[in-house]
């Protein structure tokens, strides 16, 4: 693993989507990403969609870490990154990922009001995972939800991705945590690093 504070091999420009849905941090987690791509160096564009996300809608957030960036949208086929918290929404917005982009996704599901009502059914592991592979081998599942329930605190769920995405970009912690912590209330610190801290720790376990 790299133990320098930037990427191994520093791009020139990377896009990151994050996907979830309402409730589950995806805003907070890319205005962390925001910041941390300003503290890099980068010129930085963030975007979002959540009309409906307080009634468990789909959250889209666009994030581009570049030299210099015109649109803060990333265009179908053109993420580098996709950070799932929620596993069906890899399949919804699997296009705008690029061909052998790398996924990392919450192995987790929140059932939509349709499929709650029994007007329809949530896909099966098989046919998301196999969805995803269509695309990309570079995919990565970590139990987030579950990990975060073992810390005390469900609500850390989509730090523990960011602590797994600093990982698998080979990042050093602490630039992630220096901006994290200016999101976060101090009573909530503590339990944070420890959710970070786990979600680096898992992407060591997962294959």
């Amino acid at each position: 693993m790299n133990t320098g504070g930037q990427l191994l091999e520093k791009p020139q420009n990377i896009n990151i989507l994050l996907v979830g849905v309402g409730g589950q941090g995806t805003i907070l987690a890319s205005n962390i990403l925001a910041d941390l791509g300003i503290k890099l160096g980068y010129d930085v564009k963030k975007a979002e969609v959540h009309g409906i996300s307080q009634r468990g809608g789909s959250v889209i957030s666009h994030v581009r870490w570049g030299q210099e960036v015109f649109s803060p949208i990333i265009a179908k086929g053109e993420a580098d990154v996709m950070v799932a918290f929620e596993k069906m929404e890899v399949v919804r917005f699997i296009d705008i990922l690029k061909s052998k982009g790398l996924v990392l996704a919450n192995d987790h599901a929140i059932l939509p009001i349709t499929v709650s009502a029994g007007a329809r059914s949530y896909p099966k592991n098989e046919i998301i995972r196999a969805s995803v592979c269509n695309v990309t081998k570079n995919v990565h599942w970590v139990d987030g939800m579950g990990t975060a329930k073992k810390l005390g605190n469900s609500r850390t769920a989509n730090v523990v991705l960011l602590g797994a995405l600093s990982s698998l970009l080979e990042m050093q912690s602490e630039p992630w945590l220096e901006v994290m912590e200016a999101h976060i209330p101090p009573k909530f610190i503590d339990i944070n690093r420890d959710a970070f801290a786990a979600g680096r720790m898992a992407t060591k376990l997962t294959v």
